[in-house]
């Protein structure tokens, strides 16, 4: 029942985002190509921009929240995040021709005995609604493994919501489902090797 439940909502999420027809007419009318992104390595200086698309994109996201964080929240965290100067974690962020930032991907080293299989955790990845469905979440996607890898990383996992319309992007995207040792489904992916992941950047 909760799996059904479940299905529903990420239904009726995935009617609030809007069509590839009408996000590639949108980036016509900005006047942008898909040649106009730069995805880069995030900095300290990117913190009140990258704070600020957060709470953009996870309001986006969640919209039934009643109290999503705030932009202060956002910026504190993201701050407390670069004073670690290890390799440990990356940020990835998308910036398009007007040095707007539109998405980013935030991972790190992972390990767990529930899932000893898996070295590397993608816990975040976000692009603005008006540019979903246009390649760039796949392009991040491939950039994410493409990091992974070169720090000798070849698995990842991630743990969204059940509830997300992009549980299918993941699992178009090579993911497989985590299941709890009672069958249950609750957002978690994996992928076991990334290398296949890595080739499809565009």
């Amino acid at each position: 029942m909760k799996n059904l439940i479940n299905t529903l909502l990420r239904f009726v999420n995935g009617l609030a985002r809007p069509s590839k027809k009408t996000n590639r007419r949108r980036l016509l009318d900005r006047g942008e190509t898909m040649d106009s992104f730069t995805i880069r390595e995030a900095m300290a200086v990117d913190i009140p921009k990258l704070a600020a698309l957060h709470v953009k994109t996870w309001n986006e996201t969640y919209l039934h929240v009643k109290r999503p964080p705030t932009f202060e929240i956002r910026k504190y965290q993201w701050k407390q995040q670069f004073t670690d100067t290890g390799t440990n974690w990356f940020c990835l962020v998308v910036e398009n021709s007007k040095a707007e930032l539109i998405g980013f991907a935030k991972g790190h080293r992972y390990s767990s005995p529930d899932l000893p299989g898996y070295e590397g955790e993608l816990n975040k990845i976000y692009l603005l609604r008006g540019y979903q469905r246009l390649g760039l979440g796949t392009r991040m996607l491939c950039y994410v493994a493409r990091r992974f890898l070169s720090q000798g990383i070849t698995s990842m996992v991630l743990f969204g919501s059940p509830k997300n319309p992009s549980c299918r992007f993941h699992e178009a995207m090579g993911a497989k489902r985590l299941y709890s040792k009672k069958g249950e489904f609750h957002g978690g992916y994996g992928w076991q090797d990334l290398r296949p992941l890595a080739r499809v950047c565009t």
